[in-house]
Parts: structure tokens; sequence; C-alpha cells
């Protein structure tokens, strides 16, 4: 259960500020849906404009990642953080992005290899090889 109040389309009508993010979700997306995690950051309207304008500038407008790489790392940071919400989410991005099963198996075997391989350089203490260091 949420710990905030979830904003129904109704509610946002009534305040412009919330409704003007809503609106461009909504136009950036092409979709009329605009999941949970926007409504519970509409109970600050101030935070969630900002939240929004960032992940639309690193997640949407064009860069240096393609849009699949760039939902594949969001979702290896997610399971990361232990973010189901972020998980799912992303993963259903990708999946619209194009991401096919074979893509999302490779996925989980590199996510599943780097957990394992962290966890024992890290309980072994390995210090980081010179030629790997990043020179100034």
């Amino acid at each position: 259960m949420a710990t905030v109040r979830l904003w129904s389309d109704a509610e946002v009508e009534g305040d412009p500020a919330v409704k003007a993010v809503f609106d461009d979700i909504r136009r950036t997306r092409k979709s009329d849906f605009v999941n949970n995690f926007w409504r519970g950051l509409a109970n600050d309207p101030a935070q969630l404009k900002r939240t929004w304008e960032s992940l639309k500038a690193i997640m949407v407008e064009p860069g240096a990642i393609d849009p699949l790489t760039c939902e594949l790392i969001y979702m290896a940071v997610s399971a990361t953080n232990n973010c189901s919400y972020c998980i799912h989410s992303h993963t259903a991005a990708a999946r619209q992005k194009g991401m096919t099963e074979a893509q999302y198996g490779h996925f989980l075997q590199i996510v599943g290899m780097a957990a394992q391989t962290n966890a024992l350089v890290t309980t072994m203490q390995i210090p980081v090889d010179e030629a790997f260091q990043v020179n100034g």
C-alpha cells in the first residue's frame, strides 16, 4: 500500500501545475496512461515537475545510448536497488522498445553473473588491476 495519496484524474484536473506535467507525460509517451509513480509524486508538484523533466531528458531525449539499452541499464540498477516497481515499469518499457525474450534472457544471465562475481570480488577484497585504473 502506498504511503502517499495517488492522485485520480479528477484531482489532477483541479491542479494546473500537476495537470501540465501529466499532459506532458501523456503527450511524450503517446498514451493516456499515467502510472502510479507520477500519481504519488503529484502530492509535491515541484518535485513531480523536476523529476519528470530530469527523467525525460535522460530517458526520452536522444542521447549517446540507444533507448532499449537505457531501459536495460535502468532495469539492472533497479534490481540492484531492489525496486520492484521500477523493475516492472522499465521491463515493460524495454518490451515496448523492442526487447525480445532472447534479449531478456541474456539480460538476466548478465545480471546474475554480475551479482555473483561482484559478491566474490568484494568478499575476497581483490585489488583493482593497475591496467584498469583511469589515468587522469
